[in-house]
């Protein structure tokens, strides 16, 4: 297996250190899977560039979280679905609606669960979801410009699961908390 290095602000690589620097003043510590981007700064500053548009985008906080969660859940990602556990309380998304994508239930919110199914649609069919999801979406009362911000969700996360995937990046400690952690269902093991 290939080892990738989980840099610091001290190893990077001299472009990935102000961008390693712009992290850690605003999350307060510098998350391993920065870290590991940090090995191509272009990859860095295309995921903290997607990442932070996103926070500007008109979904509100607790949507953003649910899109984020569902592509995470979808890829399996168990890194970045602990990390979104975090990020959707502090969101103020409610238990149920985390629980429900992490489980793979039905969230009882319509709205949600109308964002969820439309970014699963999206991740599913690599884009062809088709217009009669685009239309369940828009009748839900999301907007076109939410439909783009969805594929922007999708592509942020797709940086950030692929490269957990490959790199097989460690979790941080937080994340070991039960109320965080979260396994993969391939990699769950039913009792017989």
């Amino acid at each position: 297996m290939t080892e990738f290095n989980v840099h610091t602000i001290t190893t990077a690589p001299d472009a990935s250190k102000p961008l390693l620097q712009a992290t850690e003043k605003g999350w307060g510590f510098v998350p391993n899977l920065h870290g590991i981007l940090a090995e191509s700064p272009i990859a860095l500053e295309a995921y903290a560039s997607l990442f932070n548009l996103v926070s500007r985008s008109s979904l509100s906080p607790a949507e953003q979280q649910v899109a984020y969660l569902a592509v995470n859940v979808f890829h399996g990602c168990e890194y970045c679905t602990s990390g979104h556990t975090y990020l959707a309380r502090a969101a103020h998304l409610s238990e149920g609606a985390i629980a429900a994508v992490r489980n793979g239930e039905p969230i009882a919110d319509a709205r949600l669960q109308a964002l969820r199914i439309f970014t699963e649609a999206v991740v599913r069919e690599r884009g062809f979801a088709g217009d009669a999801a685009v239309d369940a979406f828009l009748a839900a009362g999301f907007t076109k410009a939410q439909v783009l911000e969805v594929v922007t969700i999708i592509a942020t996360k797709t940086i950030s699961n692929y490269t957990n995937h490959l790199s097989h990046t460690p979790k941080e400690s937080f994340m070991a908390d039960p109320a965080l952690a979260w396994t993969a269902p391939a990699k769950r093991v039913t009792a017989v």
